[in-house]
């Protein structure tokens, strides 16, 4: 296995309205849950969910990283409006948000998948077909439930994919798959 820790990059909606109220509770105890674990975070360097799991992970001494669509802080900040609040490095990228997705994931051992929209989606299609680790957090929004879809009426199966509602749970499944995944180099976890 690899020396470097597990980076985990946590997907979900930049706008959280039509989340419910308790997703930013359980967004910072997954980043919380990250740093715990020994883990990184990293992110769309965005609002909403992703923002509030890096605050997370800063609160218990992690380390954030952000992936960012812009190709300056100046871009990111004035043009597409995004904090730099809670992280620690941002890498600009000047891809928007489709190229900012790709690197992303890919930067990444394994996915969190929040509530989130179409954007969240996108990722987790680019995790999916990386055959990375992926977590989907369940809760009282509807993307659970919309990849439950996907997945089903999909033609392959993909064995990397969990679904929990605890966000510690889910941060320790997903360390034991991208360890497994990384000391054997195969193309499918089994847990």
């Amino acid at each position: 296995m690899k020396a470097e820790r597990i980076t985990i990059s946590v997907s979900g909606a930049a706008e959280i309205a039509h989340c419910g109220p308790s997703v930013i509770p359980l967004a910072k105890e997954i980043g919380r849950e990250i740093a715990r674990q020994g883990a990184q975070i990293i992110t769309g360097a965005t609002s909403g969910f992703p923002m509030y799991a890096a605050e997370g992970a800063k609160e218990a001494g992690g380390y954030s990283f952000g992936i960012s669509p812009a190709a300056s802080k100046k871009e990111h900040v004035e043009v597409y409006r995004l904090p730099l609040k809670a992280l620690d490095t941002v890498i600009y990228t000047g891809f928007g948000f489709p190229g900012r997705d790709l690197m992303l994931v890919r930067s990444s051992d394994a996915v969190i998948i929040g509530c989130g929209r179409i954007g969240t989606i996108h990722e987790f299609t680019v995790a999916w077909e990386a055959n990375m680790p992926l977590g989907v957090l369940q809760g009282e929004w509807a993307t659970d439930e919309v990849i439950q879809n996907i997945i089903k009426n999909g033609e392959r199966e993909n064995p990397n994919v969990i679904f929990e509602k605890d966000p510690k749970v889910l941060v320790e499944k997903l360390i034991a798959m991208a360890k497994l995944k990384d000391e054997d180099g195969s193309r499918e976890i089994r847990l």
